[in-house]
Parts: C-alpha cells; structure tokens; sequence
C-alpha cells in the first residue's frame, strides 16, 4: 500500500460568471498538493456516478455525515470517480450534493497511480475506480478501507467497509485516542 497520495493533475469544471451562457464553467486543473496539502481529508472511491450502490448509499451518506467529519477535524470529505467533470458535475445536482466534493479523474491516472483502477468491462464500465476510502493528512495516507475481493472483472459489487459510518468510527476512535493519551 501507498504511504503518500500520488502527484496528479485533475481536469475539473469550475462555475464563472462572467462567462455567462447555458454553460458558465471554465477548466480548473487542481493539483494533489491543492486537494491535501496541510489538509485532514477524507476521500472515498467509487466505481462510478449515477450507479446503484454509488448513488443510493455511498455518496448520501458520506453528504449525511459531512457536518460530523467537520467536527472531527476533517477539512474536506472528497467523492472520487473514474468519471469526467461533466458526469460528476451532473451527478452532484441529480443528487442534490452540497457539501462533498465531487473529484472526477477522468483519464484515471490517480487511481491507476493508487493501485485502485480496475477493469469493469463485465459491466460494461470500462477501467473504474476499485471501492474505498481513506483518511489522508498532508498527503500521508493514514488509514485505508478497501472493499473485498480486488481485481478485474468481480462479479460483484463489495461495500462493506469503504462506507461513512466506518470511517467516522475510525476518525472518532482515532480523536479519543489522542485524547485520551
């Protein structure tokens, strides 16, 4: 497993004004540093929007307990997706997002880099995302949840320990920890 998250370069869509129009985004490229430098960020991977298990539980829980993480000291909670800025920009207003941030990795290269991407074409998906989520301070990965049964072409979708609640538990039993000491 990785220690620190790998170096990339995300393509993501940015709403600007004076752009005006039916579309007023522009291109922002935001940078690892960007996302988790000096930062307490959870992050959780999914193998794709506007799919059941993402859609139905993954995300709006993590959204749910987003007020929770912030108590605890997480600076961001971060949805990422083998998905392009526009899939995930749709998706979040499909799914009435407020707090998460959507993270699309389009070419996929940080998951390739993470070790997580694999091939889903039994479903039809193509090179997604593997299910997971980790807690990361400062670019050093801390803790990793990742789902059963890693590999190409798995017949089933494992979300067992990738979910809010398991990382909020471990994020609380981390703060009572410190606490305690």
């Amino acid at each position: 497993m990785r220690n620190t998250v790998p170096n990339v370069t995300f393509k993501t869509r940015v709403r600007d004004e004076s752009v005006g129009g039916d579309n007023p985004f522009v291109w922002k490229d935001l940078t690892s540093d960007e996302i988790f430098k000096g930062k307490k960020v959870v992050l959780f991977a999914l193998p794709g929007a506007f799919t059941p298990t993402c859609s139905t539980t993954h995300l709006p829980r993590y959204e749910e307990l987003y007020e929770d993480f912030k108590a605890e000291g997480i600076d961001e909670v971060i949805c990422l997706s083998v998905n392009d800025a526009f899939v995930m920009y749709q998706w979040g207003l499909h799914q009435g997002r407020k707090n998460v941030f959507l993270l699309p990795d389009g070419t996929g290269e940080f998951t390739r880099k993470m070790g997580m991407l694999v091939n889903k074409d039994n479903l039809g998906f193509g090179y997604r995302s593997w299910r997971y989520s980790m807690l990361v301070n400062d670019g050093k990965i801390e803790k990793m949840f990742t789902e059963a049964d890693f590999g190409d072409m798995c017949p089933t979708d494992p979300f067992e320990v990738s979910d809010a609640d398991t990382m909020l538990n471990y994020v609380r039993g981390k703060e009572q920890a410190a606490n305690a000491a």
